[in-house]
């Protein structure tokens, strides 16, 4: 799977819009992701404000190499390897994705628009793949 320049850029762009309120962002998509799985919560060891920062920060990082996937894929597997230690399972790949469009979705407001949500879905099944085949041996 890959993206096209255009999808590429609006990630890129509309993720520079949640940037200023990642810590808000952060907090709505773990809310949400708690609320459509609860038993995820047991996986945080840690307080989930900083665990939000990483989040963003991971995400960030993600997003800025979407367009050089070669140098991003070692990365993410690296990524997926480690929440699978942290014992994510496959499953809970789409309980994430689902928060994730949330979070967008109430960030972005008017800016969320179909081929917003169309581009994320495509990056978040993209890296998502590469993360569940590096720690599960399947995409």
């Amino acid at each position: 799977m890959s993206m096209t320049p255009q999808q590429i850029e609006l990630v890129q762009s509309t993720f520079r819009q949640v940037q200023p309120i990642a810590a808000t962002a952060a907090d709505i998509f773990y809310d949400r992701l708690f609320e459509i799985e609860p038993s995820a919560r047991a996986l945080f060891k840690r307080d989930i404000k900083g665990q939000g920062h990483d989040f963003m920060q991971v995400l960030a990082v993600a997003v800025g190499g979407l367009s050089t996937m070669s140098t991003l894929v070692p990365i993410v597997q690296q990524l997926g390897v480690r929440h699978a230690g942290y014992g994510v399972r496959a499953a809970h790949y789409e309980s994430a994705r689902a928060a994730l469009m949330w979070m967008l979705a109430l960030t972005l407001q008017d800016a969320y628009t179909e081929d917003v949500r169309a581009a994320w879905n495509t990056a978040f099944a993209m890296l998502a793949g590469v993360m569940k085949e590096a720690a599960y041996g399947t995409p």
